[in-house]
């Protein structure tokens, strides 16, 4: 459960990226008040998984949930320039989340 827990907190982190561009420099109120939400809900759900993972690892792949999402979403809502180097950045982080998490299965035993 920890790692759906940490999937849940790493897409809740893209929420709350994007919201921050939404809210233009919190002058927003909606905007304003779902990005806090999702502030609230991502820190929530990465503790809960910390409950059982290690911090290392699960803050990694927090952050690199929210990284990857947050350009993925930027390239598409923001019209973001995309072109190779960003693309092997992103791949570079995908390993390393795989890696981490193929690290952690190895603890576990």
């Amino acid at each position: 459960m920890e790692w759906f827990y940490l999937v849940v907190a790493g897409i809740l982190e893209i929420g709350w990226a994007i919201g921050l561009k939404y809210s233009q420099g919190f002058t927003k109120t909606l905007p304003n008040i779902l990005t806090i939400i999702g502030i609230v809900a991502s820190f929530y759900f990465l503790s809960l998984s910390l409950k059982s993972l290690p911090i290392g690892t699960a803050y990694a792949i927090w952050t690199g949930i929210g990284t990857i999402g947050t350009v993925l979403l930027g390239i598409i809502l923001f019209k973001e320039p995309i072109n190779i180097v960003r693309i092997v950045c992103i791949v570079f982080i995908v390993s390393g989340i795989i890696g981490l998490k193929l690290i952690s299965i190895e603890e576990v035993f």
